[in-house]
């Protein structure tokens, strides 16, 4: 039997004015978004920002459907779009905020699980790391890579 331990690095901001001025751009886009999701069921309102290399920043936002789960999340709505739009452009960073009550809420909303699937996928076709900014009214959290969030991503599929 083997011990192993996983450890995780990543930066923690007082506020988004700390970040530097891309990610803050990028994250108050995200924000943004948040004014365009769907929620009327969980009143939780999501926003996701990707900036890809080639300059441009796509936006989503979750849009939920009474034939829950048949809505979508912001991150997937967000990397789906630029991947459909943008095909073979690679995501440098993606931000993601949540508002619930029209106020960002207090502590960071992380990316789901199967979020967090679709973007790893996306950095692996990148061929780089993916920063991920999550933001929230009390501290903004920056991870180098999805991979940060997803260490044990589903990648043994034979092609």
């Amino acid at each position: 039997m083997q011990n192993k331990q996983l450890n995780i690095s990543y930066q923690v901001y007082q506020s988004k004015d700390e970040l530097p001025a891309e990610w803050k751009s990028l994250l108050q886009k995200a924000i943004d978004a948040t004014g365009r999701a769907y929620a009327p069921y969980s009143n939780f309102r999501v926003g996701a920002a990707i900036l890809l290399d080639n300059g441009e920043v796509v936006c989503g936002s979750n849009q939920e459907n009474a034939a829950y789960p048949s809505g979508l999340c912001a991150e997937r709505s967000a990397c789906y779009y630029a991947g459909a739009t943008y095909p073979g452009a690679r995501m440098l960073a993606i931000a993601v905020a949540a508002c619930q009550d029209d106020r960002l809420t207090e502590t960071p909303t992380y990316p789901c699980g199967a979020c967090r699937q679709a973007l790893v996928e996306y950095e692996e076709l990148g061929g780089a790391p993916m920063t991920v900014i999550v933001g929230s009214a009390g501290r903004v959290e920056v991870f180098a890579s999805v991979k940060d969030l997803l260490p044990f991503y589903f990648d043994n599929l034979e092609g």
